[in-house]
C-alpha cells in the first residue's frame, strides 16, 4: 500500500504548480522510485499529470489562448514517435538516474533558447517537450521560459502553459498505451492520484492571488535539486 502515498503527494504537487504555473511534475516525479515500479514511473506521470494540467487550464479558462495549441500539437506527435522508439531499447534500472541528472542539469543551467515569433517555436518545442518528456518525464521549464518570452503575465502564463502541457501528457499517454503499458493495472492509485490532482490545482488557482512569487524560483531549485539526488542514489546505492 506505499505506493497510495503518491495520493497526498501528488495533491500538494498540483497545489504547487497551481500557483505557481510550474513545479509540480518535477517533485512528484521525483518521489515515485521505490512506490511504483520503474516501468510505472513515466506512464503513471504523464497520466497524472495530463490531469493536474488540463484541470489548472478549465479552472483558468478565460486566460487560454488558442492559437498556441495546433502548432505545439503538429511538434508534439513528431516527438512523441521519436521518444517512444528511444524509450523502447532504454535500459529501465537506469531510468531514476537518468531522470535525476536530466532535473539537475535543466534546474541549474541555462535553457537553450527558441527564439521568434509565430508557430515555427511552438513546433520546435512540441517536439522537443514531448519527445524529452517520454523519456525523463520532467521537461517542462524550457516550455516556461518560451511562453514567458510571448506573455509575460502569470495568469496567462499559468493557464497556457497548463494548455500545451495537457497536449505533451495527452500524447505521452498515447504513446505509452500503444507500447503495451497496462494503464489498468493500476487503476485505483491513478484514480486517486488524478483526484489529488484536480483538487490541487483548485486549491492553487484560488491560491495564487495570495502567494508573493519572491525567493520561489530559488527554493524550489533546491528542493529539487535535492529530490533528484535521491533518484541517483536510489540507483547508486539500492
Amino acid at each position: 500500500m506505499s505506493e497510495f502515498w503518491l495520493v497526498p503527494i501528488a495533491l500538494l504537487t498540483s497545489t504547487l504548480a497551481g500557483v505557481f504555473g510550474m513545479g509540480g511534475g518535477v517533485p512528484l516525479i521525483t518521489l515515485m522510485p521505490g512506490l511504483v515500479p520503474t516501468a510505472a514511473i513515466l506512464p503513471l506521470h504523464a497520466a497524472t499529470q495530463l490531469a493536474s494540467n488540463g484541470s489548472r487550464a478549465v479552472f483558468g479558462w478565460r486566460h487560454i489562448d488558442t492559437s498556441l495549441l495546433l502548432p505545439f500539437l503538429l511538434g508534439g506527435v513528431l516527438g512523441a514517435l521519436a521518444g517512444a522508439l528511444v524509450f523502447s531499447q532504454l535500459r529501465l534500472d537506469w531510468l531514476p538516474a537518468v531522470i535525476g541528472v536530466f532535473i539537475l542539469v535543466v534546474t541549474w543551467l541555462p535553457l537553450p533558447g527558441i527564439k521568434g515569433a509565430g508557430s515555427l517555436p511552438l513546433v520546435l518545442l512540441g517536439v522537443y517537450q514531448t519527445g524529452i518528456g517520454m523519456l525523463v518525464g520532467a521537461s517542462g521549464p524550457l516550455g516556461g521560459a518560451v511562453l514567458a518570452r510571448r506573455n509575460p503575465r502569470r495568469d496567462w502564463l499559468v493557464v497556457n502553459t497548463a494548455v500545451y502541457m495537457s497536449a505533451n501528457h495527452l500524447l505521452r499517454v498515447l504513446a505509452f498505451a500503444a507500447m503495451g503499458f497496462a494503464f489498468s493495472q493500476y487503476g485505483w492509485l491513478l484514480l486517486g492520484m488524478i483526484a489529488g490532482v484536480i483538487v490541487g490545482s483548485w486549491l492553487g488557482t484560488r491560491l495564487r492571488q495570495f502567494i508573493p512569487e519572491l525567493n520561489f524560483l530559488l527554493w524550489f531549485r533546491l528542493l529539487v535539486s535535492l529530490l533528484a539526488l535521491r533518484m541517483i542514489a536510489l540507483v547508486l546505492w539500492p
